[in-house]
Order: structure tokens, then C-alpha cells, then sequence
């Protein structure tokens, strides 16, 4: 009864069982380093040799995306220059990244295989390594890293390729987010000695448990859903749309779990402590996917977009949305779906965020003069955090549900009526 039972929660939670199996090796990491039993080429070493060991583990033979990956781009730091160096970087990468993805669609659409979970998990860290390495390409291009090209061939090896190589196999980061920027990574691996960090045993634990309770509170959810078993033919419109927004949320509160974990393993080795600065209290926030509290209450859509995934959002702001000249919001959101995949449902749901982005501003500024009372505010932040909710539900079931299963659950249950109607006023307003 007790292997059933865990192997049953293996299957159901492979990446969390993963990311906890890490944190062992991310406090050992934290404790040798402060103590100064590890060299700064041994951090190196310790936190690279973790990455490959797990990707082997977890990916088996497909491991080889992360490593040929790895490979191409010191081949291409090496020689091209810093000015054209992210281009090559982007390009090559987003291919690779994108067969892949086309591959798993061809199994699944036109084969009808089903596709091994390794190469899943393959590919959801190679999107997460496209990040890291094109945000060190972009800092290479901005000058805001500068590589040491100029030193000998026999220190190069450690002092340019070490560094770089950790920071892409980083067994904390390579499951999952958040993104931490490679020089916030050398600071703590070359200074964690000198400055380390206070213990984050305590914050760890902290963590662990809200990990727990999220995945509780999803067990029921999950629970109530298949209790009330929903049928778009018996059921009416109200209690169609509800069970559609309970099953976006519990999607939603998947991504909270896998984000938290990540910010727990990243605390573990060290990483996103925020000293006291102008007053300020000291916290270990400073790497960090989002607040699911500040998420779930954001009552614009806008204000949604901004706080959903906040590394990866910033990472496309600064990747897309800051050097595109027309249509930046469109273009961005466009990538998104891109770089998640180039499914159908993909498509039409970043491509519908981002038209009911661009509705809300527009909205907002045209009902936001006429609030002159508290109770016509409180009325409007009501109705807007309804429509927000619906607008995301619609998003997280065709992102979620990538095929035309998706659409027809969204037009069973009238909810895509929400961003059309938003989509709508966008071109009246």
C-alpha cells in the first residue's frame, strides 16, 4: 500500500518530487561554501557537475538538448564579436528550440505517439536554458558583461568557460525559474564566502510547507471538479462557467507550486537574499516568479500580465517588447507563443492576451474620469476583477489545452464571449 501510494505521487508530481530530491544538494552547496571548503573553481564545478547529473537523471538520453546547446553557444561567444553576437545566439537557438517542439507535435498529431515525459522535460529546460543564455548574449551586446577574451588560453578555460558553463547547467535553475542574471549568479558563487547569505534553513522550510498547502488546496479543488463532473449539454451557463474558471485555477495554482519550489531551491544554495537597503527589511524575495495572492487579486488585465511570471516577463520586455518599433505588444505576446511551442491554442491565447491587454488600457482611461464616488470605484475594481478572471481563464485553458479542445470548451460554456467583448470595445473605444 505504501509503495502505491508513492508511486502514485511520483507520477502525479514528477517535477516537484525532482526539485525537492535537489534541495539537499542546495543547502550542502550553501554550508561547504560558507564555511570555505569550496574554492571558487570548486562552486563552480560543484553547481555545473549538479546540473548535468540531474539532467541525465531526469532527461536521460535527451540531455543532449542542454549540452549541444551549451556547446554551440561558448563555440559562438568564442567567435563572433560582442556587437553581433546575440543575433547569432537568438537565432541559432530558437531553431534548435523550435525543432524540437515541431518534433513532439508531429508525434502527437499526424504519428499519434504518445511522447516519453523525458523529452518533455527536455524541452521545458531548454526554454528555460534560451533565457539564460540570450539574456548573457544581450549582456554581452550592451556591454554590460564583459568576457575576459584577453587573458591566456590555459586560465580561459576556468575563468571564462567555467563560469559561463555553471551558469547555464545550474542544477538549482535548471528545472525551472526564476531567472537570476549571470552576474547576480558570479557575485554570489565568487562572494558567498566573504558576504554569505543568513542560514535559509528557516525560509526553505517556510516555503516547503506554502508548496504543501498550495498542492492541498489543488487536491481539492481537483476533487470538487471531478465530484461535479461538468457536461456543457446538462448543465447551464452559470455552472458551466464556473467549473471552466475552477479548472483554471487549478492550472493556475500548478504554475504557483512549480514557481515556489524553484525560488525554494534557489534559497536553498544561496540565491535571492535582498540585503536591507534605505530602511528596507531583509528578505529572500529577490528571485522570484510572483505572489500568487497579488496575482489572483489583480483586478486589470494588464496588472495580471505584469505580475504573472515576473522574470520571464521582464526577460521578454527587454528580449521582444523594448527593441521592437511597431506593434511591441503584439510582438512580444506573438514570441510568447513562439517560445512555449507554436501550438494552436498558443496562438490564439497569447495572441488574445494581448489584444485584451491593449483593450484594458483603453478601457481603463475611458471609465476611470467618470469614478467620482467610492462606491462607483469599488463597483468598477468589482466588475473588472470578474472580467479579468474570465479573460485569464479563457488564456490558461487554450494555452493549457494547445489543441481545438480548448476552443470548444470555451464556446460550450459562452466564456469566450468575455475577451471578444473586450476585444470589441477596444475597436469602439
Amino acid at each position: 500500500c505504501n509503495m502505491g501510494w508513492t508511486n502514485l505521487l511520483w507520477e502525479q508530481h514528477q517535477f516537484l518530487m525532482h526539485q525537492f530530491v535537489s534541495l539537499p544538494f542546495a543547502l550542502l552547496f550553501y554550508f561547504l561554501a560558507t564555511q570555505g571548503y569550496l574554492s571558487v573553481k570548486s562552486r563552480y564545478l560543484f553547481v555545473s557537475f549538479g546540473g548535468c547529473v540531474l539532467a541525465v537523471v531526469t532527461m536521460g538520453t535527451y540531455s543532449v538538448l542542454l549540452f549541444a546547446s551549451t556547446l554551440v553557444f561558448m563555440l559562438l561567444v568564442c567567435s563572433v564579436s560582442p556587437r553581433h553576437v546575440h543575433s547569432w545566439v537568438f537565432g541559432i537557438q530558437m531553431l534548435w528550440q523550435t525543432s524540437w517542439h515541431l518534433l513532439i507535435q508531429y508525434k502527437e498529431y499526424y504519428l499519434h505517439e504518445p511522447v516519453s515525459i523525458r523529452l518533455f522535460l527536455a524541452v521545458s529546460s531548454t526554454m528555460l536554458l534560451t533565457q539564460r543564455i540570450t539574456s548573457v548574449s544581450m549582456d554581452v551586446q550592451e556591454e554590460r558583461v564583459i568576457l575576459p577574451f584577453h587573458i591566456s588560453r590555459q586560465r580561459r578555460a576556468w575563468v571564462l568557460f567555467l563560469p559561463l558553463c555553471s551558469y547555464i547547467l545550474n542544477f538549482t535553475t535548471l528545472l525551472g525559474g526564476p531567472l537570476c542574471s549571470y552576474s547576480q549568479f558570479v557575485s554570489l558563487i565568487e562572494g558567498i564566502s566573504l558576504s554569505p547569505p543568513p542560514n535559509p534553513l528557516g525560509v526553505v522550510s517556510l516555503k516547503v510547507m506554502q508548496v504543501l498547502l498550495l498542492e492541498s488546496v489543488r487536491h481539492c479543488l481537483v476533487y470538487f471538479l471531478k465530484l461535479h463532473a461538468f457536461d456543457p449539454s446538462d448543465s447551464s451557463v452559470l455552472c458551466g462557467i464556473l467549473c471552466a474558471w475552477g479548472l483554471a485555477v487549478d492550472l493556475r495554482i500548478r504554475y504557483y507550486s512549480h514557481w515556489r519550489i524553484s525560488e525554494c531551491l534557489n534559497n536553498a544554495a544561496g540565491l535571492g537574499f535582498w540585503a536591507s537597503f534605505s530602511g528596507s527589511s531583509p528578505n529572500w524575495s529577490g528571485l522570484s516568479d510572483g505572489d500568487p495572492w497579488a496575482i489572483e487579486t489583480s483586478s486589470r488585465v494588464s496588472e495580471f500580465a505584469r505580475r504573472w511570471n515576473t522574470t520571464t516577463a521582464s526577460w521578454m520586455r527587454r528580449l521582444v517588447f523594448l527593441r521592437c518599433k511597431t506593434f511591441p505588444l503584439l510582438m512580444t505576446f506573438g514570441f510568447s507563443a513562439w517560445w512555449h511551442g507554436l501550438h494552436l491554442g498558443h496562438f490564439v491565447g497569447f495572441l488574445s492576451w494581448a489584444a485584451t491587454v491593449k483593450a484594458d488600457y483603453k478601457i481603463h482611461r475611458h471609465f476611470q474620469p467618470k469614478l467620482t464616488t467610492t462606491w462607483r470605484k469599488l463597483l468598477y475594481t468589482c466588475f473588472s476583477w470578474i472580467n479579468t478572471q474570465m479573460i485569464i481563464t479563457c488564456v490558461v485553458v487554450v494555452v493549457e489545452f494547445r489543441d481545438m479542445s480548448g476552443l470548444r470548451l470555451l464556446s460550450a460554456t459562452y466564456l469566450g464571449l468575455f475577451p471578444l467583448l473586450n476585444i470589441t470595445l477596444l475597436f469602439i473605444l
